[in-house]
């Protein structure tokens, strides 16, 4: 117990990188799987067949593959590097490809609030002349992304379970150490695997309670 206690400020640093990894990732996936729906939706053929093989292939590819080849393919091969700190380059590396694989998610959700919205009101758009992008933003989206608050609070908890492969994984170096020297040093596995249940249940249960609170607030009313 002595040894559980020593090691948890370090395993409280590692559970604080996933909540930075959470919070990077829920902004950017939903900045990327905005712009996906656009182009699914668009009326350019290239734009479509591009957004919907993208989706297809990234939501049926396991995420571990999708970090690894970030890791492996983008960041070794590639050279893709964001910064010279190995510790800080493999964050975003694993940011990155956990938010291109959760984008491909939002953008199904987002597509699913797209198709409630009547098809008269894109009509009445197009009638009054407004553009294509002007109908999405100001018309579609806005009551596309209140159909489906709770859904995209699904998947945002997905999204932060998620967190933990890359930990897992050991493409969160850090973390990843911090994990493995507090497990063979304690041998206080189970205390720690319930103190990381309760950790992440913090983070997921209100972001459940808010998002079907906000979604029954700003339901549309048809």
């Amino acid at each position: 117990m002595d040894e559980l206690i020593k090691y948890a400020p370090d395993l409280a640093v590692g559970f604080l990188e996933n909540v930075k990894l959470s919070i990077v990732g829920a902004i950017a996936s939903l900045l990327v799987g905005t712009l996906l729906v656009a182009m699914r939706v668009s009326p350019t053929p290239v734009l479509r067949a591009a957004s919907t093989i993208y989706v297809n292939v990234v939501r049926n590819t396991p995420l571990t593959l999708v970090l690894a080849f970030s890791a492996l393919g983008l960041s070794d091969q590639l050279g893709l590097v964001f910064s010279d700190t190995p510790t800080t380059n493999s964050f975003w590396i694993v940011a990155m490809g956990l938010s291109l694989y959760t984008a491909a998610f939002v953008c199904e959700a987002l597509r699913a609030g797209v198709n409630t919205v009547p098809m008269g009101q894109a009509e009445a758009a197009r009638a009054i002349g407004l553009t294509f992008v002007q109908s999405l933003t100001m018309i579609i989206l806005p009551q596309a992304f209140r159909a489906v608050i709770a859904p995209l609070g699904s998947v945002m908890i997905a999204m932060i379970k998620n967190t933990t492969v890359a930990t897992a994984g050991g493409f969160l170096l850090e973390s990843a150490a911090v994990m493995k020297i507090t497990f063979d040093t304690t041998g206080a596995s189970i205390p720690i695997f319930l103190g990381i249940v309760v950790a992440f249940m913090a983070l997921t249960m209100p972001i459940g309670f808010f998002t079907g609170w906000l979604a029954r607030r700003l339901a549309v009313v048809r």
